[in-house]
């Protein structure tokens, strides 16, 4: 692994970290406008923000919609067991930490060297009850007790790929074994035009959870641009009304198709079993310009 290039010195001018880690290069850039906030890129990508002193503010868009379903998920302030498949800078289990206190999460995130970085460059509050777990997401949710989580948020790419492992039918039946009944399954997924891959996925999560909601930008759902989306899942009806609400009232606002609505969005897409599985769609060079 590489060296840190600011040799952590002069931290109070809030200097830019660069290392190599398992995935590429990791940088975590200063937020000008917020004391101690940062962004982490890998190979330029960016994939997480993160305030140190107010972990409850998400920047990003799709933290923001994930931030929603977290809320959503049991009454306001009341404790949840969650599972967070990739990790990042750590900024959702941080937020659940910091809006559910007493909350008990686990993270499996397979680069070693981005935990080692985040847990020292961005140290966890001693407080909070987050475990990270250096291991594949598929490998660490085997090993989650049946039944244990009230939140599983799959966050995974790898060269700005999700996984194709982590695509299929037989992955959901790990999620669904590691669910309560009545918790909730969220996962970002990026996809653009034809949307192959959104419909694909869609399809997979119908066959294994009666209930669903889309959660993304009306442009990405109409297939004009590369975009995320938040698909939410469960046995139990989801709070569509108030997730609704919440996306629509976002600085960029988006909208939560559910129901008919999103079965027909399927287009005729099937199951995406682990025989037949592939990574998601890489993002065109524009993405991140």
């Amino acid at each position: 692994m590489g060296k840190s290039r600011n040799a952590r010195r002069g931290r109070a001018a809030a200097e830019a970290v660069a290392e190599n880690v398992d995935g590429g290069l990791a940088e975590l850039i200063p937020d000008r406008e917020r004391g101690r906030a940062w962004t982490l890129l890998i190979d330029g990508a960016p994939q997480s923000h993160v305030d140190l002193d107010d972990p409850a503010y998400l920047s990003f868009e799709y933290q923001r919609r994930l931030g929603h379903v977290i809320d959503l998920a049991a009454p306001p302030g009341k404790p949840v067991q969650a599972v967070h498949l990739g990790g990042g800078a750590l900024t959702l289990a941080r937020y659940v930490a910091a809006t559910r206190p007493r909350s008990t999460q686990q993270v499996v995130e397979k680069d070693a060297g981005l935990v080692e970085l985040v847990r020292r460059e961005l140290p966890l509050d001693p407080g909070a009850r987050i475990r990270v777990r250096s291991a594949d997401a598929r490998a660490g949710l085997a090993k989650v007790p049946d039944g244990w989580a009230r939140l599983v948020v799959a966050d995974v790419f790898s060269g700005a790929r999700t996984p194709a492992h982590l695509t299929s039918t037989e992955f959901l039946d790990e999620v669904r074994r590691a669910l309560a009944p009545g918790g909730i399954f969220a996962a970002n997924l990026a996809d653009g035009p034809p949307l192959a891959h959104l419909r694909g996925q869609i399809a997979t999560a119908a066959d294994r959870f009666p209930e669903l909601a889309l959660v993304a930008d009306p442009a990405v759902l109409r297939g004009k641009r590369f975009g995320n989306a938040i698909l939410v899942a469960s046995d139990h009806p989801l709070p569509v009304a108030e997730l609704t609400r919440r996306a629509a009232c976002d600085p960029h606002p988006a909208r939560v198709a559910h129901g008919r609505v999103l079965a027909d969005f399927t287009g005729g897409a099937v199951p995406v079993t682990d025989a037949a599985a592939v990574a998601s769609p890489a993002p065109p060079p524009s993405v991140f310009r």
